[in-house]
């Protein structure tokens, strides 16, 4: 007979593995849970390392898994943050139109908002002003149910309402190996310890694909990583934006553009480009790991994308190595600018998951096996969906086991 350690292993301590874990202690009171993060805190990474926003849903295609999470995530973060007293403000934001082949674009994004349920408000050039004298555009929507808070801090309340359930939230234990029988699923960790459980879920982020991958199941894409490089608004500077303004999105990529975010401590973040990283942990073009660079190199993926979209990918790295073309490309939205005005702020690094075919995957992204969930691709609006996403996985975890 099978002795568990466990019911149910989750890898990953960001806000999806810890939100999973709480949601595991919720709908089954009782159920054995560990977690098992390879960081000495939780919120390391992708969590901890974003502008702080709660998207309302307004980007995706109605219907879909980012639609439907978003819209209902977004009212249950603010309501999740007001509950535990953690730093939230529903500020609403701007999506502007610069230039007139934008403005198609720009009416699509109210129709797909209103599909979705969001309350849009479409504005002219004199009602923008009313909100962001500052920027600069030919016409913009108001989106009213975006805010601002601090991931982190969710994430680390999420952690303690798991253990107060009966959790346990393990730091510095990353896992190193995974074997799995007809009744059991057992890992090794870095700390030397074999953990068995029941189930398994993989909520490793950056690292999903390769804790699949050790799991012994194909995932069939791959995390390229694309690092994320952000700027602040010098302080004297930080009254050129009130909330939060965003240009019209490239339906072609799953990336939003550089932005201009009031966080929940008044500093204004400006960015992110989108460059790739040279290893999945890449902050910098400094931080190279051989190894992970050759993995990344080695997919098909890889350079179909880059064929397909090298012009793009060619100013995104000109505006990471040249400070004037990211200023130019902030000043489109807010002419008043300068490149003095730029401090450098922390990067962050988005896992990305690609087909072998170059296909961006557009929308969240879960796979299941015996005694497994993995969750492949949780980019962006993951944060602000963390709760209903967690319930899901919980959901099939627990589905798995009965």
């Amino acid at each position: 007979m099978t002795t568990y350690d466990c019911d149910v292993l989750v890898v990953g301590g960001g806000i999806v593995g810890l939100s999973t874990a709480y949601a595991l202690t919720r709908a089954a009171p009782g159920t054995r849970v560990v977690v098992l993060e390879k960081e000495s805190g939780p919120a390391r990474h992708q969590t901890g390392r974003n502008s702080g926003v709660i998207h309302s849903g307004i980007y995706y295609r109605p219907g879909s898994l980012k639609a439907r999470f978003a819209v209902r995530g977004a009212a249950e973060m603010v309501a999740f943050c007001a509950e535990y007293g953690l730093p939230c403000e529903v500020t609403g934001k701007l999506i502007v139109a610069t230039a007139r082949a934008e403005l198609p674009r720009l009416h699509a994004l109210v129709q797909r908002g209103r599909a979705n349920g969001i309350p849009v408000r479409e504005l002219g050039r004199a009602q923008m002003a009313e909100y962001e004298p500052a920027v600069s555009g030919l016409g913009a929507i108001h989106v009213g149910t975006t805010g601002v808070c601090d991931f982190g801090a969710v994430a680390g309340q999420l952690a303690r309402l798991a253990e107060d359930a009966g959790a346990s939230v393990r730091y510095g234990a990353e896992v190193r190996t995974v074997g799995r029988r007809a009744s059991a699923v057992a890992v090794r960790t870095s700390l030397g310890e074999v953990l068995r459980a029941r189930a398994l879920v993989n909520c490793a982020g950056l690292h999903s694909d390769r804790v699949a991958r050790l799991a012994g199941d194909a995932p069939g894409m791959r995390i390229v990583p694309f690092r994320g490089e952000y700027f602040e608004l010098a302080p004297g500077r930080a009254e050129l934006v009130r909330g939060l303004v965003y240009p019209v999105p490239d339906p072609a990529f799953p990336f939003l553009g550089v932005h201009l975010t009031r966080g929940i401590d008044g500093t204004v973040h400006v960015g992110p480009n989108a460059v790739p990283a040279l290893a999945r942990e890449g902050y910098g073009w400094g931080v190279v790991r051989p190894g992970e660079l050759a993995g990344t190199a080695a997919f098909p993926g890889t350079w179909r994308i880059a064929r397909r979209h090298w012009r793009y990918g060619a100013g995104e790295v000109r505006r990471s190595l040249s400070k004037g073309s990211f200023t130019e490309a902030v000043r489109r939205l807010l002419p008043e600018v300068r490149a003095e005005d730029l401090i450098p702020a922390p990067s962050g690094v988005r896992a990305q998951a690609v087909l072998r075919d170059g296909t961006l995957v557009d929308d969240f992204l879960f796979a299941e096996s015996p005694r497994m969930v993995h969750v492949l691709n949780a980019p962006s609006p993951a944060a602000t969906a963390s709760l209903p996403i967690g319930r899901e996985v919980a959901r099939r975890v627990l589905a798995g086991l009965a």
